[in-house]
């Protein structure tokens, strides 16, 4: 089979109307794809005003906002009279789900039912989230929900080899295969450090910027990043915090580091900019699968502090491109971000190993690794 004979369903619970990494991925895919002579069609949540355009033909599925705060996101239960119709007109012959939720489940029966080959794509650590929310108790239940989920497939494709062996793990016995991610290197590179950008945000040339970037959500270890900013200032280490992204959590970061300075919402050379202008990037999520933000920063010669979890391990490289931390230690977070911090030669040459492993992450090599994927299942039809 040649990639012009694919007709792939892809089916997400947010394709482009919030902006995170997992759905900027499926976009890069989607081009991949097109650009390969496959045809795609996605079905999503839509909103009227989504954070960037979609790639490719995009189907709206109804949903409802989801309760408690999160408003923002979008979850279909099920799929409906009138995209399974549209979906029955573009008779695919492969169905791809990039979440584990009720349109994910619905695609996968559908095609299961039709004799159709499925492929999941795992990018975020649900299981992880309710422990951020006091709901704690619930993560066994969703790990056995979740394997259940990816035993009904023919192929998992996942960002590394430490969300493989978790799932594996868990009991998942489905053939798994690793779809990486990319960086955009015109984008994220060392070039795009501006001392009079950071001048202008009142953070003095010989101040280290420890970094935030991403969603300003609870899941993300703000609480963490804040105890251990606490800390640095407590021991008298020398710092800036700076925050770029915006998210629903902002109001309570904000009260919980009063002396950071937040950029809110970056795209484009801007985002690039104010990553590279970091000295330090700390990560305390152990939300990721892989870590875009992880990779971004490292492509722009910034070390890394991050938890030892997955994603952030298949990156940093321990003393030599950054520091991995057990996830809630926060005085080994505030040991190592006041080693880099307070030495700038490890500084320049931890970024500079970060940024010479990141050159292999380029995004037409790591989407044929899922083009692959749905070939060789299709084969084994």
């Amino acid at each position: 089979m040649n990639p012009t004979d694919l007709r792939v369903a892809l089916f997400s619970g947010n394709y482009n109307y919030v902006r995170d990494g997992a759905n900027q991925a499926l976009n890069k895919l989607v081009r991949h794809l097109l650009d390969a002579g496959v045809q795609v069609r996605v079905y999503s949540p839509t909103v009227a005003q989504p954070a960037f355009a979609p790639e490719g033909d995009l189907v709206s599925v109804p949903a409802l906002p989801v309760p408690g705060g999160r408003g923002e996101y979008k979850i279909a239960l099920g799929l409906p009279k009138a995209p399974r119709a549209d979906l029955e007109t573009f008779r695919p012959n492969l169905v791809h789900v990039s979440a584990p939720e009720f349109l994910g489940h619905a695609a996968v029966a559908w095609a299961k039912r039709n004799g159709l080959p499925t492929v999941a794509s795992l990018h975020t650590r649900f299981e992880t989230y309710p422990r951020y929310y006091g709901l704690g108790f619930v993560e066994p239940w969703l790990i056995r929900r979740l394997t259940r989920f990816y035993n009904k497939v023919d192929r998992v494709v996942v960002p590394g080899k430490s969300i493989a062996d978790l799932i594996q793990s868990w009991g998942v016995t489905t053939p798994v295969g690793i779809w990486s991610r990319g960086v955009d290197h015109a984008r994220f590179n060392p070039q795009r450090r501006d001392l009079e950008w950071r001048r202008g945000l009142g953070i003095a040339d010989d101040v280290p910027a420890i970094g935030f970037l991403g969603r300003l959500v609870l899941e993300k270890g703000l609480d963490i990043f804040a105890e251990v900013a606490r800390e640095l200032t407590r021991r008298g280490v020398p710092h800036k915090v700076l925050v770029v992204g915006e998210g629903p959590a902002r109001e309570w970061f904000a009260e919980q580091v009063p002396e950071a300075i937040f950029t809110g919402f970056q795209s484009g050379d801007a985002l690039g900019r104010a990553v590279a202008s970091m000295d330090v990037f700390f990560n305390p999520s152990v939300t990721e699968t892989f870590g875009n933000v992880t990779s971004e920063a490292m492509a722009c010669g910034v070390p890394v502090v991050a938890a030892r979890a997955t994603g952030a391990m298949d990156l940093v490289v321990e003393g030599e491109t950054g520091f991995l931390v057990p996830p809630r230690d926060v005085t080994a977070y505030a040991d190592a971000i006041a080693r880099l911090a307070q030495d700038p030669d490890m500084r320049h040459r931890f970024g500079a190993l970060g940024h010479r492993r990141m050159q292999a992450h380029v995004w037409p090599q790591v989407n044929q690794a899922v083009l692959d994927a749905y070939l060789e299942v299709m084969a084994g039809r």
